[in-house]
């Protein structure tokens, strides 16, 4: 038979106990228990912030895309798998490639280069419109978008969701070379089924800027705005460029698709992407460049490398190897 007395005593000491930890959670309510807090699955906009000289760099980042190791050609299956497992990639379901642009303010330009999907491409990008904002400028205020290629990832973020001009002030810029190849309607009519969607996206990117006489065409070398120069590197596309913006001695090339897989190119400069018009070509051009800005010291700026995509090659054995910059406040 239970002892009442007893229940009742433990009945009184859990009362205690209990108006103990009220008391408490009153005198110090930062340490009540509490619901576990909720997660926040958002990431902040990407933009990154440097100086070159006088003028001032903004990486923006579009998003990204999810890269198959079968689009790689020119080196073994262990050897694309040894390279990203050095890097701590897992490539299972394909290797996360970014998408970046930059943006230039001159002081008397304010230049975008790429402008990144727009609408064309996965909800996983399409973001650059919404970086420069966040990045404290305007639409309005970008004068200038060079296109370092016409790729959609590149291009077709100059148009707003109408479809119309996104940067309503801003001439279009890129290479005859690039323009006369995408822009031919000899192109479209010639595709095939398959390949007409991607050739009418890249079509329409540049319809409203020309309609608005704001397309302008420029010839391999040339300066195409004070302190800009572009550089050719074709291969990838028939007119691919690179932009070399120079400030009181300090140089950053901006070369768009030289590189795709940061974890494999460097190392291995003999593998090409499916994507690639003329590979033959764009590999020549990679080794090239690559030991340029290795020689030279100058920073280079890529549209696939990790964001935000700013920093060194350097030589690595018999090939090469990238060197990002670090996080850092302006001067």
């Amino acid at each position: 038979m239970k002892n009442p007395l007893c229940c009742t005593a433990h009945q009184a000491l859990l009362l205690i106990v209990l108006a103990l930890m009220c008391a408490f959670s009153l005198i110090h309510p930062g340490l009540a228990i509490a619901a576990p807090v909720a997660k926040q699955n958002t990431q902040v906009p990407g933009y990154y912030r440097m100086a070159l000289g006088d003028f001032e760099v903004t990486a923006l980042y579009d998003g990204f895309n999810l890269i198959n190791n079968k689009l790689l050609k020119g080196a073994s299956a262990e050897t694309i798998q040894s390279s990203q497992a050095r890097a701590f990639l897992d490539a299972t379901n394909g290797v996360q490639t970014a998408v970046n642009a930059f943006l230039i303010n001159t002081g008397e330009h304010l230049v975008l280069v790429d402008s990144g999907a727009g609408k064309c491409l996965t909800d996983k990008l399409g973001n650059v419109q919404r970086d420069i904002e966040a990045a404290g400028y305007t639409l309005e205020q970008v004068d200038t978008v060079l296109l370092t290629h016409m790729h959609p990832d590149h291009a077709c973020g100059v148009l707003d969701s109408k479809g119309e001009r996104a940067f309503p002030n801003a001439t279009l810029m890129l290479n005859k070379t690039e323009a006369d190849y995408w822009l031919n309607p000899e192109l479209l009519a010639k595709a095939p089924a398959d390949k007409q969607a991607r050739l009418k996206m890249i079509a329409a990117s540049a319809a409203p800027y020309k309609a608005a006489g704001k397309l302008k065409l420029f010839t391999d070398g040339s300066e195409v705005l004070p302190g800009v120069k572009d550089l050719a590197l074709h291969g990838h596309t028939p007119g691919h460029s690179g932009y070399m913006f120079t400030s009181k001695g300090q140089n950053l090339l901006v070369w768009g698709d030289v590189v795709h897989s940061h974890s494999i190119q460097f190392a291995h400069p003999q593998v090409a992407i499916e994507f690639d018009s003329d590979a033959k070509q764009a590999i020549a051009t990679r080794k090239h460049i690559f030991a340029e800005a290795a020689a030279k010291k100058f920073l280079v700026a890529g549209a696939h490398l990790p964001f935000p995509g700013i920093g060194h090659v350097r030589l690595k054995g018999t090939g090469f190897a990238w060197v990002p910059v670090e996080f850092a406040p302006l001067p």
